[in-house]
């Protein structure tokens, strides 16, 4: 229970430590919030920020989700409890992202740190979820949509990793509850996105 513990706590202030606000203070102090939809994700960051720090906050996104995967592994290597574990801290790492700690419990929509779990658990996934990405803003052209369809792809991505019998069928139970805290975070966007009133996100453009 002392693993299970600290390693959510782990993951849950890995996911806190949001992206955009790390590449704004390198930008000469910005506070990415203050600039654009106010959002503390890598799209606002790419749409007030521009192309590079979008990218590196979407990455640093990423990585959160990825390491607090590679951090429950290191906590309870060998531990029976290892699977539940990787669940805990993945869910924890979204709901850091897009309620953290160091921003009065607010922050993005939990897409980016969505992608690293889901990498951290099957490497093979990167190859059709870290290009979706740049694929979503650049031809769907909503952020939101693009992250509601993330949300979707990974819990079937790892229903067909746990159905080739290369995973456990426990993670599913990671995505399905990261799906949800990314649904709850877009609220306002599925609003728009109905209403036709949703700003189209800008192009990512990787020349």
């Amino acid at each position: 229970m002392l693993e299970l513990a600290v390693k959510t706590l782990i993951a849950y202030l890995l996911g806190s430590a949001l992206g955009s606000l790390i590449v704004g203070r390198l930008r000469g102090g910005v506070d990415i919030r203050t600039m654009g939809s106010g959002n503390a994700g890598g799209t606002n960051a790419l749409r007030a920020g521009g192309r590079w720090a979008g990218i590196f906050t979407g990455l640093g996104d990423m990585a959160k989700g990825f390491l607090a995967i590679v951090v429950a592994r290191w906590i309870m290597d060998g531990s029976p409890n290892l699977v539940g574990g990787e669940v805990l801290a993945g869910i924890a790492a979204v709901i850091g992202h897009n309620a953290s700690i160091y921003l009065g419990f607010r922050g993005g929509a939990g897409t980016g740190p969505n992608i690293g779990v889901c990498v951290a658990l099957w490497p093979l996934s990167a190859l059709w979820l870290i290009p979706f990405v740049p694929f979503g803003l650049n031809v769907i052209r909503y952020a939101s949509l693009t992250s509601l369809i993330v949300a979707v792809i990974i819990p079937v991505t790892l229903a067909i990793r746990a159905a080739l019998g290369l995973g456990p069928w426990l993670h599913i139970v990671y995505s399905l509850v990261a799906a949800v805290a990314v649904v709850w975070a877009l609220r306002p966007n599925i609003k728009r996105l109905i209403n036709g009133t949703e700003p189209r996100a800008p192009k990512l453009d990787l020349k």
